[in-house]
């Protein structure tokens, strides 16, 4: 998960949502920490399931990691204020269920799965704003 938040990294820009699907311990937060480290973030990134909204200053892009797991209704993310921060950012929401449908319909949608042998499985939704974006291209060693 972290090389496939490294490989995203580059491709992020002010204005992108990237939702982040998959139950606890699917490794979202891990998906997170390789986006973060590879646009030059070199501190602690801890899941923000009690802060709710945890901001970043990076390198290239500040970056606004949120986890929506404690909101209990949708009218409750006006109060985050997760919209200003697409003005000169990028979010990345964890939980993206608790917004409601129509929450970021031009998200990147990421949905990670933890596999039984241990690996993590990644699929994705690629809205109009991300085509030619994501997937990358695959790159081999």
């Amino acid at each position: 998960m972290a090389r496939a938040g490294a490989a995203l990294a580059p491709l992020l820009k002010a204005g992108d949502v990237v939702t982040l699907t998959g139950a606890l311990g699917a490794g979202k937060t891990t998906l997170v920490r390789g986006i973060l480290a590879a646009l030059g973030h070199r501190g602690e990134v801890p899941s923000p399931t009690f802060a709710i909204v945890q901001p970043y200053d990076t390198t290239s892009l500040p970056v606004a990691h949120a986890d929506l797991y404690r909101l209990e209704d949708p009218s409750e993310l006006e109060e985050i204020g997760l919209e200003d921060q697409l003005l000169d950012g990028a979010i990345l929401v964890e939980w993206p269920d608790r917004a409601g449908e129509a929450a970021w319909p031009q998200a990147l949608r990421l949905s990670l799965e933890a596999l039984p042998d241990g690996r993590r499985s990644l699929t994705w939704a690629v809205p109009g704003a991300w085509e030619g974006r994501w997937p990358p291209p695959l790159v081999h060693p």
